[in-house]
């Protein structure tokens, strides 16, 4: 949506200075194999991150929350932490920041404060916030009477006639002390396990990792369900700007800016004679046409095509369930695997071999490690590889390609300036990635 990843866009939206606020660093609660991605994304965007919290595996939100607010409040028990997911579309910066502001009041007076997108349409895509009376217009906060489910159709165009009601935007503002304390009184489930794993959390490489064992026991539950439904002194900031959660493929048509007869497409996209509708290709060299459709979404990637009624855009989760019980890859799996030190890719799969094109950032290496099952054929065709296989170590440039026997103890690095892309063909008895034994690691992977 932009020249940003929403990662990105979302964190430069709570960093820097207004008139009323000073940002500090961003806590960022995230999965160890996006650590080095989210200080790399950071980085090139030019904001310092601060910590970095590792969870051992995702429970919900409430745990994630939770865990950032003890690590803060330990420093600062007064400090107010705005918590955002980092994949929303906010176009105006601006707006956002002075609805934070208008709900700072609120959190002075210790309500835990929510935001509400105010609604243009009947979603049912989206949970909803019932105001205790309807806004005045200022954007001031007012009380949040209840919290209410995704509806369906009818349900949803009673309550954009009505008027009390908003768009759950999943963004909160709260003091530290104060969303402990209600942890403390509705979620005693959550706190006990959360504050061991982050007593017993171990550093590395600049990040901090929460102690699995303690971790596991923390209930699998969103800060809604565990405090924000529960909690007495609750406010809503009405947010009546551009907003979106990206929720569907429909969220994305709708923010991608539709032409005159409601088409979208992207690059390697093209509609003939077509009406409300969503093309796309994630991929340059897979064309996607489109021919007299009318509110179709047809989405193409390297591993999978979906083809859907524009209206059934939030049951794409169905096809993720009917993918996983079939066994398909394509329901857990990315096409592209990024890892700290760069992405692979797998071209073709076959039974007994892999073709993987991969790439390696200026100054990275993989892990020092073998193979029980397979060998490798590695080429470059960009930029210098440095290459370790057993005793020998040598530069192995563009046209060059070198041979990993099976159980050789080998490793790839990228000594140069610009990155380094390889073609490797694995063949073997058993080609997956678990397929690996790790003898060093820079980024400390087991």
């Amino acid at each position: 949506m932009g020249e940003e990843t929403l990662f990105q866009a979302s964190a430069r939206r709570l960093s820097g200075h207004t008139a009323e606020m000073f940002f500090d660093k961003p806590v960022v609660v995230t999965n160890a194999d996006f650590r080095f991605i989210v200080t790399e994304q950071l980085h090139d965007v030019g904001i310092d991150p601060g910590a970095v919290l590792i969870e051992p595996e995702g429970r919900n939100t409430a745990p994630a929350v939770l865990a950032a607010a003890l690590h803060v409040a330990a420093e600062d028990p007064e400090a107010i932490l705005l918590v955002a997911p980092s994949d929303h579309v906010v176009p105006d910066i601006e707006a956002f920041h002075s609805a934070v502001e208008r709900g700072m009041a609120a959190v002075e007076a210790g309500s835990l404060v929510t935001f509400g997108i105010t609604p243009d349409r009947p979603e049912t895509g989206y949970g909803y916030l019932e105001m205790a009376s309807a806004s005045d217009g200022s954007g001031a906060a007012v009380d949040l009477k209840r919290f209410v489910e995704k509806p369906d159709a009818a349900t949803a165009e009673k309550m954009l006639q009505a008027g009390t009601y908003l768009w759950n935007a999943g963004i909160f503002l709260f003091r530290a002390s104060d969303v402990i304390a209600a942890f403390e009184r509705f979620a005693p489930s959550v706190i006990e396990p959360v504050r061991d794993a982050l007593a017993e959390a171990k550093p590395d490489l600049g990040f901090l990792r929460l102690a699995p064992e303690p971790w596991s026991k923390a209930e699998d539950i969103s800060l809604d369900y565990a405090v924000m439904e529960k909690a007495d002194a609750l406010s809503v900031v009405p947010f009546d700007s551009s907003w979106s959660d990206l929720g569907g493929w429909d969220a994305v048509w709708r923010e991608s800016g539709p032409d005159a007869t409601g088409v979208v497409t992207s690059e390697a996209a093209t509609a003939i004679d077509c009406e409300n509708t969503l093309l796309r290709s994630d991929g340059s060299n897979l064309e996607v046409v489109g021919i007299g459709l009318k509110n179709i979404m047809a989405i193409a990637m390297n591993d999978a095509v979906l083809v859907a009624d524009m209206s059934r855009a939030q049951d794409v989760k169905q096809a993720v369930t009917a993918l996983k019980a079939k066994g398909a890859s394509q329901a857990t799996c990315f096409p592209k695997d990024h890892r700290p030190w760069g992405w692979f890719e797998s071209l073709v799969v076959g039974t007994r071999f892999q073709v993987k094109r991969i790439l390696v950032h200026p100054g990275a290496s993989l892990s020092l490690q073998s193979h029980f099952h397979r060998s490798e054929h590695w080429i470059v065709v960009e930029g210098t590889a440095k290459v370790t296989v057993d005793d020998e170590v040598k530069l192995v440039t563009e046209n060059q390609s070198i041979y990993v026997p099976l159980g050789a103890v080998h490793r790839m690095e990228n000594p140069g300036k610009v990155p380094m892309v390889l073609i490797e063909v694995q063949t073997g008895a058993y080609v997956g990635e678990d397929d690996i034994v790790r003898y060093e690691d820079v980024y400390a992977r087991g």
